[in-house]
């Protein structure tokens, strides 16, 4: 009986030892957290500068990433850039220009259709022209009548935009079918290279990032290498010894962060204003999206992830070089 007690007592030891562990990890994980935020709290005018060429360096890709999304906005709008205009047959009546429109409606590449008949036509080229009365004169209305179709933003590409005038080329009412395919092209040439500029820079400043974190770390790690020679004497392990310096890159990146999103909050308000005078000129509604919390989240994970790398770099090669002779 008692050599069973005996056993019991000692998983009940190393399960409290499992326990105390695991705790003690957690808290010293914590308390070194803490001392490094202390460190930065102790020398503010060199971590704000720090933390600021973070913030800023974030802030262009971020600002950039937020606008590149919030073309898709523009570009649905734009695609009357991809509208189709049919010229019909002279001998078409107005019913069997609305049963084509009937038919085309159905389409699945087809997002709106819109009739404009030859006297409307003629109408609104008075109108436009300035010529008046003058084409009151007229014999007969020479102007067709027309068909307007606009494809859905999946058909609305260049080279889909051009199949589908193919297409309706072929339909018996259909004369002339007419497609700016040269300024449609055009159009998504500039937007396809404005977002390859946009990665190319966010991938360039977030090297600078990397950089300039590493080169911080570094030179804490040289101004306490003592310190570090000493804890090596006494012992102390190099995860023990780097962890405070990963923590320090981690509070640079939480930051930088935070700075940056605070940042590219106030651009985005402050060019709202001309960017609206700007989308009403060309009768364009633009809404900036993106401000919210998805956007914050994802800034500070990114920050805090280049900040973790920057510290990772440089702790690795220079911790392990310091070592007692």
């Amino acid at each position: 009986m008692s050599l069973l007690f005996k056993g019991r007592q000692q998983a009940a030891n190393q399960r409290v030892g499992v326990i105390q562990r695991f705790f003690m990890f957690f808290a010293d994980h914590l308390r070194q957290s803490v001392n490094s935020l202390g460190e930065l709290y102790r020398i503010p005018f060199a971590s704000l500068m720090t933390i600021g060429v973070l913030g800023f360096s974030i802030t262009l890709p971020s600002t950039l990433y937020i606008m590149v999304e919030n073309t898709e906005q523009v570009t649905d709008q734009w695609q009357q850039a991809s509208e189709i205009s049919l010229f019909l047959h002279e001998d078409v009546t107005d019913a069997q220009a609305q049963q084509l429109i009937k038919r085309l409606s159905s389409w699945n590449e087809i997002s709106k259709v819109d009739f404009v008949s030859s006297q409307q036509a003629l109408e609104e080229f008075q109108r436009l022209s300035g010529l008046g009365e003058a084409l009151n004169y007229l014999d007969k209305n020479p102007l067709p009548a027309l068909v307007l179709v606009v494809p859905t933003s999946k058909h609305a590409t260049p080279t889909a935009a051009g199949l589908l005038l193919d297409k309706l080329r072929k339909e018996r009412e259909v004369d002339i079918g007419k497609l700016d395919i040269e300024w449609l092209e055009r159009l998504y040439s500039l937007l396809s290279i404005a977002k390859e500029l946009v990665y190319i820079l966010a991938i360039l400043l977030f090297f600078a990032v990397v950089l300039i974190i590493g080169n911080t770390i570094r030179l804490n790690i040289l101004g306490k290498r003592d310190e570090i020679l000493v804890m090596k004497l006494v012992g102390a392990t190099d995860a023990f010894i780097q962890r405070p310096f990963l923590y320090t890159g981690f509070w640079f990146g939480l930051l930088g962060g935070l700075m940056a999103w605070f940042t590219v909050t106030i651009i985005l308000y402050w060019i709202g204003w001309s960017l609206d005078e700007f989308m009403q000129q060309y009768q364009i509604q633009l809404d900036i999206t993106g401000l919210n919390i998805q956007a914050l989240i994802f800034m500070l994970l990114l920050s805090i992830l280049l900040g973790l790398m920057g510290s990772f770099l440089s702790v690795r090669k220079h911790v392990n070089e310091i070592e007692p002779k």
